[in-house]
């Protein structure tokens, strides 16, 4: 018991610092490569890889920002889709397709990697995550809670590939938004989720595991651990990647 509250404040402590680091000032927060994303001149094989790093400013107390990273075969080049929602401000789409570091700080806050698939038959993949990305429905629409807002992007773009297994931790508030809908597949892709407008919901998957949502913050058990609100997960580390082609990394 006490390594779980210990574990509930450090979680607790990195969004609080988090927060303190971007409060000194957004345009100088970091944005630095963290060295963890294959060298894309170096490795012509085709990669995916999902990240999430915690949000800028107080939000970091609570949750995280999330992306998704691929670049098919013989690409010299990575291409990063995610959900920005400050672009509403000067623009009609929050979506964000660009070639930037996918292993870059988030304004200070270092990525994590949540699930990582590369070799043969990934570019498959590649194109439904494109897809995806190009009919996610609330491109024009962002709100930090209970969504839809960069992790319901994310979660959109996991769901269309259940390939990657990802499952996201319970930072990514935003994850169970399903809009007007009440039933549908949870972000890994596999399993059942029933969820009110991101609010109230519950989710039973072989992926996640169970959960339960309660105004957008998660409880629940799966395979990678406990998940709580503020620490995200408790669990084992994660495992290097093998070797071999179309490997699958999880936290």
């Amino acid at each position: 018991m006490r390594y779980l509250i210990a574990r509930c404040f450090a979680g607790f402590l990195l969004g609080f610092v988090a927060s303190g680091a971007a409060a000194q000032g957004w345009a100088t927060a970091s944005r630095e490569p963290t060295g963890i994303a294959p060298d894309p001149r170096t490795n012509p094989e085709a990669i995916i890889q999902v990240y999430g790093a915690r949000t800028y400013g107080w939000k970091g107390i609570f949750g995280v920002h999330t992306w998704v990273a691929v670049k098919p075969t013989d690409a010299r080049q990575w291409t990063v889709y995610e959900v920005i929602g400050w672009r509403l401000f000067y623009s009609d789409s929050a979506l964000v397709v660009s070639h930037r570091a996918p292993d870059a700080r988030w304004f200070g806050s270092e990525p994590e990697i949540y699930a990582e698939k590369r070799g043969a038959g990934v570019d498959a993949l590649i194109q439904r995550i494109e897809k995806a990305a190009r009919e996610y429905p609330y491109k024009s629409e962002y709100h930090v809670w209970p969504g839809p807002n960069s992790n319901t992007f994310t979660a959109s773009l996991t769901r269309a590939v259940p390939e990657l297994g990802v499952d996201l931790p319970a930072t990514a508030i935003g994850k169970d938004y399903l809009g007007d809908r009440l039933v549908g597949a949870p972000a890994s892709g596999h399993g059942l989720q029933l969820s009110l407008a991101g609010l109230l919901g519950l989710t039973a998957s072989s992926v996640e595991g169970l959960e339960l949502n309660v105004l957008g913050l998660s409880v629940g058990l799966g395979r990678s651990g406990l998940k709580l609100p503020f620490v995200g997960r408790i669990g084992p580390a994660r495992a290097p990647v093998p070797e071999a082609n179309a490997s699958t990394r999880t936290p």
